[in-house]
């Protein structure tokens, strides 16, 4: 089995007084896109800090591509990469410019540094941009050079902090689509965002941290089937056919609700085979269903759960 790209056991970080991280677990293979979700002073911050070798550990061990964070940070360091809500770039200079900046300071030749820039500003979309110093760029352009200049060098990890913080959702869009090919050509993403559609959208996986702590983890899918049920709405071409509907629903063994209209009863769905059942008592009742609509629970709710789970606890 290949080794994963993270592996962090038992981690943990305290600051005086102040326990930042506790306990923390975790494992990411390659091309794995890794949302971490959390309130201000959750540990997001901190976790990204140790695994970027920004900080060392107070307890715990973790690796990034195989190297010990503290025992061999120069290693861990020329394997990742790190950009954060502030663009790290020049902007006297050009799109093209910065990028061979960064190649060679990553010690490639003059030659070699050019032909990766150029590579890199066709793949980012800046060939308009390319000859134009970055202080004309729109955000979402400089978001896009940020990210260029943090792959000059091919890091196998890619540490973003909220990265779409103020870009429209034209920048947004496309600054997940980027993220989305990064990771299908095997970069392993560490995302913080505080955007629940952005985790929803781009991750393979999960992380929620309360107090320093993981409370929760695993695909989008399973968090949602975890925290909540599918939501079944019925909608009927009269008040008297809804609420006749009521009783079909409560011997199907669900809790409907009528819906102010009058016209729509909706139920929590624990199983997606009690469906069929219901349906078929409505047609034997002679009860017509003109739409009907199953719902997975929002991101935003299994997260607002955990929170609320998570301070109940504290």
């Amino acid at each position: 089995m290949p080794r994963p790209r993270i592996d962090a056991v038992d981690l943990g970080k305290t600051y005086a007084e102040v326990t930042a991280l506790t306990g923390v677990n975790l494992q990411v293979e390659a091309g794995t896109v890794l949302a971490v979700l959390g309130h201000n002073g959750a540990g997001k911050t901190t976790l990204v800090d140790i695994l970027a070798t920004r900080v060392p550990p107070t307890s715990g061990t973790a690796t990034v591509c195989g190297f010990d964070v503290r025992r061999a940070g120069h290693e861990v360091r020329r394997r990742i990469a790190l950009t954060g809500q502030t663009p790290s770039i020049d902007t006297t200079l050009s799109a093209r410019a910065n990028l061979v900046l960064f190649a060679r300071l990553l010690g490639a030749p003059a030659r070699a540094a050019r032909e990766r820039a150029a590579e890199l500003v066709e793949l980012f979309g800046l060939t308009e941009a390319a000859k134009r110093p970055a202080h004309t760029y729109s955000g979402g352009t400089r978001r896009r050079l940020d990210l260029a200049a943090c792959l000059v060098g091919s890091p196998q990890v890619l540490f973003l902090d909220e990265p779409t913080t103020g870009l429209d959702p034209v920048g947004r869009n496309g600054l997940w689509d980027l993220v989305r090919e990064l990771a299908r050509a095997g970069t392993t993403v560490v995302l913080t965002t505080q955007y629940l559609e952005e985790a929803d959208q781009l991750a393979d996986r999960l992380v929620v941290l309360a107090a320093g702590a993981v409370v929760a983890g695993g695909t989008p899918r399973e968090l949602k089937a975890r925290v909540g049920a599918r939501t079944a709405a019925l909608g009927f071409p009269d008040a008297w056919s809804a609420r006749s509907a009521l009783d079909r629903f409560r011997q199907s063994g669900l809790a409907p609700v009528l819906d102010p209209g009058g016209h729509r009863v909706s139920a929590p769905l624990p199983e997606a085979g009690r469906l069929l059942p219901l349906l078929r008592a409505l047609e034997r009742a002679g009860l017509d269903v003109v739409d009907l609509a199953v719902t997975e629970p929002t991101l935003d709710e299994v997260y607002l759960a955990l929170h609320h789970a998570a301070w109940d606890l504290a």
